[in-house]
């Protein structure tokens, strides 16, 4: 893979982030990692990913608040999103597809079903 498509991981947990991260890595991805919605706006100043995995339960800023910055602003608003998230009620799942994500996918999560999410967002055959 010589144009590594990247993601930006943003969880408040060190662990997830951790989980995620390795998971990713393994199929050839590059990783950025963010642990508040702060830090996603610090780093989308220097790079833009291709896909962001978001919590929506951090302190400060929740993933709602930073998704609904990310699609208001167009430089940000063609960024796939997935929110990764244990809010598992029917209404938060389709309160986050209003707002704009991409995709939704509640903790605990399989590698399986982050890996499917991601290729559904990027077009990529299923390896």
């Amino acid at each position: 893979m010589d144009n590594k498509r990247t993601i930006m991981v943003v969880d408040d947990n060190p662990d997830i982030v951790t989980i995620v991260k390795t998971i990713l890595e393994v199929k050839g991805y590059g990783v950025q990692s963010a642990f508040s919605g702060q830090e996603v706006f610090n780093l989308l100043s220097e790079q833009k990913p291709d896909l962001i995995i978001l919590d929506i339960m951090m302190p400060q800023m929740d993933g709602l608040e930073v998704l609904t910055r990310l699609k208001e602003d167009s430089g940000t608003a063609t960024i796939p999103v997935i929110l990764l998230t244990a809010k598992v009620q029917y209404e938060d799942v389709l309160g986050g597809y209003k707002m704009g994500a991409d995709y939704y996918i509640t903790k605990p999560f399989t590698s399986t079903q982050l890996i499917n999410g991601i290729n559904l967002l990027l077009g990529e055959a299923k390896t």
